[in-house]
């Protein structure tokens, strides 16, 4: 990874209102606002262009959020019709670039690409229905786009989106100490990241969940079947397995997730001497 600085300004004054994102080095540049200023904004020159964009907001269950990702050739017709369309969604980030720089097939490519990547890191539910299909781009577009796209994604967990990160190899150094989550006949393998707790493809979590499970800790509750319904989690006999190395936002959540039960992932996890993440934290 290379260092980047990003340069955020914000437009009305209000933190939380209007905010254009630019990256050092970069072509695009994001438009960041709540659902409520789109009438006032809509007739900016950014919404004007061909772009792509995401609409975040919170799922009907009311735990964590859902996406949605789409394009636009302009982009402001298509967050029109979702403004009366679409009730989910409080915000949205629109990503474009200078006049000329991005056309229709472009956004196609970035669409499809952002859509495949967020349904193989299953970390948010999407609120699109198909995958599309890549345009057909020629070997230098589809060059630029992957630059443009790897710039993109860079940028998008700073302004708090995390709907793309997946554990790769990549991730892992000699400090990224492995670490193992024991109990009721499981056993899980993870390690910690900048990113959260990742849990290793193969570990196991248990069959059954505590009764308490449900009404005291809903929210991993519900992230578990999640996990289950989306495949991230499979049945092996009496046990689930991870089908993928898959990141949890903290070692609680993923040891509650794989006991079945609330639990203090700091002094669940240990590592080979049997020190707990929080002894390991402690001594540093």
């Amino acid at each position: 990874m290379q260092p980047f600085s990003l340069r955020i300004f914000v437009a009305d004054g209000d933190p939380d209102g209007l905010r254009i994102v630019e990256r050092s080095n970069w072509v695009g540049k994001a438009i960041v606002f709540p659902r409520p200023l789109l009438p006032k904004i809509r007739q900016r020159a950014e919404l004007e262009q061909t772009g792509v964009y995401l609409l975040l907001g919170p799922r009907e269950d009311g735990e964590g959020e859902m996406l949605y990702i789409g394009e636009g050739d302009p982009i402001r017709p298509r967050l029109d019709s979702h403004y009366a369309q679409k009730d989910f969604w409080n915000r949205a980030v629109c990503i474009v670039a200078g006049p000329g720089q991005l056309n229709k097939a472009h956004v196609q490519f970035l669409e499809a690409n952002l859509i495949r990547l967020a349904k193989a890191a299953k970390r948010v539910p999407l609120d699109n229905g198909n995958q599309p299909a890549e345009p057909s781009l020629s070997e230098s577009d589809c060059a630029d786009m992957q630059v443009f796209l790897d710039n993109l994604l860079g940028m998008l967990p700073v302004l708090g989106i995390h709907a793309f990160e997946q554990a790769t190899a990549k991730t892992v150094t000699e400090t990224n100490e492995l670490l193992a989550c024991v109990g009721k006949g499981v056993k899980a393998i993870g390690y910690e990241t900048t990113q959260g707790l990742v849990v290793k493809a193969g570990s196991h979590a248990v069959g059954e969940t505590a009764p308490s499970m449900q009404q005291h800790v809903r929210g991993m509750y519900d992230l578990r079947q999640e996990l289950i319904a989306n495949g991230v989690l499979q049945c092996d006999g009496d046990v689930y397995r991870f089908t993928q190395d898959y990141v949890f936002s903290s070692p609680s959540t993923a040891a509650t997730v794989i006991l079945g039960r609330s639990a203090n992932g700091r002094i669940e996890w240990k590592d080979t001497s049997g020190r707990t993440l929080k002894e390991l934290q402690g001594s540093h």
